[in-house]
């Protein structure tokens, strides 16, 4: 998907539901290329309403949950993450992919880094709070980032979109710099509970 920019606002009715934000998702994201600022604005339009996404939500106690909502017909993965008081992601790349994220729920925190060098401790180049109803957008040429959420109290859920798809990422460690590849995996898929963590085959 290739980034373009435009300096006009976008026409459009926002989706009523869930279900018409993935049908919008699925047009605006059918050819070869689309413009990564109708995509967030998209994403952006849709009013969060636990009663679309509440049959995808399994929170763990002991770590983030990711929750396959769509295949995009092979043009991305639409995800939803959910984390429990406390929990965070790691430092991380998106091979090749651009990342939509917009909070449905709770409060979020994003703190970006620059690439790392090797055996040098990772420079930290942002660090924001991410509100409900927000989205924010990456690509592994705006540099790296760790997603938490810093509440003791609340519970946080998030909406992603990776386009295109991948299996693999790496994380990275803050202090040395050092990758180590993880796969995608998944909790439940369509609102299904997998019987274990699941990775998708392409």
């Amino acid at each position: 998907m290739a980034q373009l920019r435009t300096t006009k606002p976008y026409d459009f009715t926002p989706p009523k539901d869930l279900d018409g934000l993935i049908a919008m998702l699925h047009e605006a994201l059918d050819g070869d290329e689309a413009d990564v600022n109708h995509i967030s604005a998209i994403m952006e339009s849709y009013r969060s309403n636990d009663a679309d996404w509440s049959k995808y939500v399994q929170f763990d106690k002991h770590k983030y949950t990711r929750h396959l909502v769509d295949r995009g017909n092979g043009k991305f993965n639409l995800i939803l993450l959910c984390w429990a008081e406390g929990q965070g992601s790691c430092i991380h790349d998106h091979p090749d992919s651009h990342c939509f994220m917009k909070i449905l729920d709770g409060q979020l925190h994003e703190s970006k880094y620059e690439w790392p060098e090797k055996g040098k401790e990772m420079t930290l180049i942002g660090s924001r709070p991410l509100e409900k109803e927000s989205v924010a957008y990456i690509n592994d040429s705006l540099g790296l980032h760790r997603i938490e959420n810093k509440s003791h109290t609340t519970p946080a859920i998030s909406l992603h979109l990776y386009s295109p798809p991948f299996q693999m990422c790496r994380s990275f460690d803050q202090r040395s710099g050092k990758e180590t590849w993880c796969k995608m995996t998944f909790t439940s898929q369509m609102g299904i509970k997998c019987s274990r963590l699941v990775s998708l085959p392409y």
